[in-house]
């Protein structure tokens, strides 16, 4: 049966086109996405592009009437950042193309290698096309290690996420149901987002799929109107609308967290975003926020006067700063707060429904020691830092035996101080990590002061590349210590992880903040006074 016509998008990267695909040549295919594992269908997302690259399609799910589903996703920024897919629940696919050449990949989050397959449409109407099979493989099961996956940052509606979440095996999210952009708009009065106001209650998609779905974003953009930038603050996890304007931020932020809110930063770019730490008002900072796309980089010019030469982030003759870049801007930012000792613990959000990037792209991973999921205990370890950040790598830190979030009392004369002739004395560390591309850099993150690790050999781990490390590092005096890794695509596009910090208290010795990194925090908050 032919599918019903309908507007698809083809996207040549060097012009926006809207065609009917349901054309008279076009030939209809049909296909299932597999879990290896199991053997058996499995939720996932379906690219279809033609062999050049250039042109996307989308597909529709074809079983189980009433509860099969498949949710488009079709975002474009510039000419080259686009982000064409098909989310599906676990049923056959089809989809209608013309004459040619496809290639179909299937991917389900990062713990999965993707599948792709090529096919050929003939140009014969009549000749019969088999059925595709694509094969997605799990690499890694965080979750039997005890670790589940949230994105904080989510523009997609309730309903999309039923579908959306298990295609990209994400744990958990937070759709922003409220979304005002005006210094005089309350959520309550002026809701950018069109839905009906939900009920406070989890939504469970299945035992390990969950998101929440009362929360609000302030992306306040205007005065009464008129352009006025501030920023971006996220209120996560409340149960009613906020019946507040901001600024003022501090009844908003009272409010919220009487509600049960944990607050996120949005970006550490925008104007008034080193005011919002400084006053208390958020938890949470995105280390892998929504400028990080699985596409091509795109904004090299965001907010770029507010990158102070200390940092050494380089840049082009326009000012521009690359997708490395950006990234460094990010952690050197959150770096300086760490040392000012406002402690935000890390998060990451894609603003999947609004960007050209797939949900959970950039995605937090908690650590649950009993390894059974639970939301609240969840919640408690994001806002506590038991995480880590990633946009493909899996990262795994201890100093001296205590995971990330953790705070530990350290005497740099105790014995387990004392370290053998080769390794020396400090505290001792740990770092593993697991993932699909070439080790590029592993490090240490010591108060901001980055050190090298060396990396050895694969650790029998089932990804393609891991390495451990083990170190000392000396502590005399408070501290916190952090691992980054960086990994590259086949394109050279940065992938990187990086843990929340594990604090080292030494008694009567504490942090001291960098003149510098404060003197910057200072300057920030001054520009937008």
């Amino acid at each position: 049966m032919p599918l019903p016509t309908r507007t698809s998008l083809l996207r040549p990267f060097s012009a926006l086109i809207t065609l009917v695909v349901s054309a008279t040549n076009a030939a209809e295919i049909s296909g299932s996405i597999i879990d290896a594992a199991t053997g058996e269908p499995v939720a996932a997302r379906l690219t279809i592009e033609s062999a050049d690259g250039k042109t996307r399609y989308l597909a529709e799910t074809a079983g189980r009437p009433g509860l099969a589903s498949s949710v488009p996703y079709e975002k474009q920024r510039g000419e080259k950042s686009v982000e064409i897919h098909t989310a599906l629940s676990p049923d056959p696919f089809r989809a209608e193309l013309p004459p040619g050449k496809y290639r179909l990949t299937a991917s389900r989050g990062p713990e999965y290698r993707p599948d792709t397959v090529e096919i050929e449409v003939p140009t014969d109407e009549k000749a019969e096309i088999e059925p595709v099979t694509l094969t997605v493989r799990r690499w890694i099961d965080m979750a039997q290690r005890g670790w589940f996956s949230g994105d904080v940052h989510c523009h997609l509606t309730p309903d999309e996420l039923r579908t959306v979440l298990p295609a990209a095996d994400l744990n958990v999210t937070f759709p922003l149901t409220s979304w005002v952009s005006d210094t005089t708009h309350k959520p309550t009065e002026n809701n950018k987002y069109e839905g009906e106001t939900p009920r406070p209650f989890l939504v469970r998609v299945d035992d390990t799929h969950v998101f929440w779905p009362v929360n609000t974003e302030y992306e306040i953009g205007t005065h009464e109107g008129e352009r006025h930038l501030l920023g971006a603050i996220f209120a996560l996890h409340h149960e009613a609308p906020l019946g507040f304007a901001v600024p003022p931020v501090g009844p908003m932020v009272k409010a919220a967290r009487k509600q049960g809110a944990i607050l996120d930063l949005d970006k550490h770019s925008w104007p008034w975003s080193m005011m919002l730490p400084a006053i208390g008002a958020v938890d949470l900072y995105e280390v892998t926020n929504n400028h990080l796309w699985q596409t091509e980089f795109f904004f090299n010019r965001w907010n770029q006067e507010y990158v102070p030469d200390y940092m050494e982030i380089p840049r082009n003759e326009k000012g521009e700063f690359d997708e490395p870049g950006w990234i460094d801007f990010g952690l050197q930012n959150w770096y300086a707060l760490l040392n000012c000792d406002l402690r935000l613990a890390p998060s990451a959000g894609t603003a999947s429904g609004v960007h050209p990037v797939p949900l959970g792209f950039g995605r937090v991973y908690v650590r649950m020691p009993d390894r059974t999921f639970d939301f609240d205990e969840w919640l408690d370890g994001l806002k506590a830092g038991r995480s880590f950040v990633t946009t493909g790598p899996m990262l795994f830190l201890t100093v001296n035996e205590a995971h990330p979030g953790s705070q530990i009392a350290w005497d740099p004369d105790s014995d387990a101080a004392q370290g053998s002739e080769d390794e020396g004395d400090g505290v001792p560390v740990i770092v593993r990590v697991e993932c699909e591309r070439p080790i590029e850099k592993l490090e240490l993150v010591v108060n901001g002061d980055i050190v090298p690790l060396e990396i050895g050999g694969p650790i029998g781990a089932r990804a393609a590349h891991s390495a451990m490390a083990r170190t000392r590092v000396k502590v005399e005096r408070s501290s916190w210590i952090a691992a980054r890794v960086f990994t590259k695509t086949d394109e050279g596009r940065p992938r990187f992880a990086h843990t929340a910090p594990v604090r080292l208290e030494v008694k009567g010795k504490p942090l001291r903040p960098r003149s510098l990194e404060a003197n910057y925090l200072v300057d920030r908050v001054k520009a937008e006074i």
